[in-house]
């Protein structure tokens, strides 16, 4: 189905993020009584009975700072708007239209986009009462809200309902897109490869550390294959995450790999890999995802100062439990190494559906167990059966004559005698030790 686009703009701190969060249903956007918080282009989907369209949360607008970052974030509003059939420009109502909004309104009515205006922080009647100022916007009726409480939100959608213009539906069936979080510690280049991925400036680049602050989704299509990147902001360790905002936005970096599939892992190729790396890689195997390690900015490497085997072997020396993930090159600023890495993307995520059927199992790892048997208190262990139960990672449940003396070394011979038989590259394999049929010990759940 396509929707109508709407964009949400205004000057900071008038209350977009809000309002967006509001009309989406749910804390996308981060939120704080500062200007400037959002710097990227957020989207959301917003559904009122049976209509829906897509809403673009973007940044403070600005047009007069020269200021880069500002200038950057401008960038991101333009192109929102560009790309919106309609505009949602929002104003603090308590504060009336300042010269900001007034020259904000001057840009907008040069476009052909409509606009609907939309008086925020209309928390009480008194309020929306002195509405009358923003009639010099020259958009019309403003339409009184308080994104914070919910009132005239109702009211706001169906306007923006009957205002859309009408898009032709799809008829179309799509596989669903692959789901990539791009996660790793501050300046390591991952809004760089996004973009470089994206092929166009989508997601806002800063030599300063922390640009990034939400966790920003964009949707793209790779050789007849939809992913949904999410860039999410560097995570530092919890000693040196002070303020409130870095603690938010680390919080929704950690939430992106619960809702994706493949989690790229992106390190600074003109830097040791440090512990920091070694943790964030760590959330992504504890979550069960699909992982790649990037090895970003490889062209500040100087030729032949040390080979791609070498790096590798210092990325499983450092990581070694995330010795199943693929390691790709790239240099996100000359875009170097995208075809490749979007071929390990695809591959690994395809490793993590697999299934395998139960029969094969079993016999892989009776002869894994053949190999090299195992002693537990005097019986030899034994596989009575083995079956895939998931996938996402892919997850066996083995019934074992002793579930609870199997030692977490054996199990880790299990897992890797699996991956030899089966493959399954850049996945994590979880294994389930249960009882035998017939007797009465509660099942183990083992995570390796």
């Amino acid at each position: 189905m396509i929707r109508p686009i709407i964009a949400i703009v205004g000057r900071p701190n008038v209350g977009k993020s809000t309002l967006f969060n509001r009309l989406v249903g749910r804390r996308q956007a981060l939120v704080r009584d500062t200007p400037g918080v959002t710097r990227d282009r957020l989207y959301g989907r917003v559904s009122f009975e049976r209509w829906q369209a897509t809403v673009i949360d973007t940044g403070g607008f600005d047009p007069s700072s020269e200021e880069p970052l500002i200038e950057g974030v401008r960038r991101q509003v333009l192109t929102a708007v560009e790309e919106a059939d309609l505009v949602l420009f929002v104003v603090d109502t308590r504060e009336g239209p300042t010269a900001l909004d007034l020259e904000i309104a001057r840009i907008l009515r040069r476009g052909s986009r409509t606009v609907v205006l939309a008086a925020n922080k209309a928390d009480a009647e008194t309020q929306a009462s002195g509405l009358a100022d923003l009639y010099r916007l020259g958009f019309g009726d403003p339409v009184p809200v308080s994104a914070e409480h919910g009132r005239g939100v109702a009211e706001l959608l169906e306007i923006l309902r009957a205002r859309c213009p009408a898009v032709a539906a799809s008829t179309s069936r799509t596989e669903s897109p692959v789901h990539v979080a791009v996660v790793g510690r501050p300046n390591v280049g991952k809004s760089s490869l996004v973009n470089a991925m994206v092929g166009a400036e989508r997601v806002l680049v800063h030599e300063a550390p922390g640009t990034t602050r939400d966790a920003v989704d964009t949707t793209l299509v790779y050789e007849g294959r939809t992913y949904v990147l999410v860039d999410t902001a560097g995570i530092r360790r919890k000693g040196r995450v002070q303020e409130a905002l870095e603690k938010l936005a680390v919080v929704m970096a950690l939430k992106s790999l619960e809702r994706c599939q493949v989690a790229l892992v992106v390190v600074d190729a003109s830097e040791a890999i440090a512990a920091q790396d070694a943790h964030i890689a760590g959330y992504a195997n504890e979550a069960g995802r699909a992982a790649v390690i990037v090895v970003n900015k490889w062209d500040l490497v100087p030729r032949g100062m040390v080979r791609k085997a070498e790096v590798v072997e210092q990325i499983r020396d450092r990581l070694p439990f995330l010795d199943y993930a693929p390691v790709c090159f790239t240099s996100a600023t000359r875009a170097e190494g995208i075809p490749e890495l979007f071929d390990t993307i695809a591959q690994v995520a395809a490793e993590a559906r697999r299934r395998i059927p139960g029969g094969a199992v079993t016999e892989a790892l009776r002869a894994a167990v053949a190999r090299r048997p195992a002693s537990l208190r005097g019986d030899a262990l034994t596989i009575q059966s083995a079956s895939q139960v998931a996938v996402e990672p892919p997850t066996f449940a083995l019934r074992v004559n002793r579930p609870n003396d199997i030692h977490f070394s054996y199990e880790r011979y299990l897992v890797k005698s699996l991956r030899h038989a089966f493959g399954l590259a850049g996945s994590p394999i979880r294994l389930s030790l249960r009882k035998a049929t017939g007797a009465r010990t509660r099942a183990r759940r083992v995570r390796r």
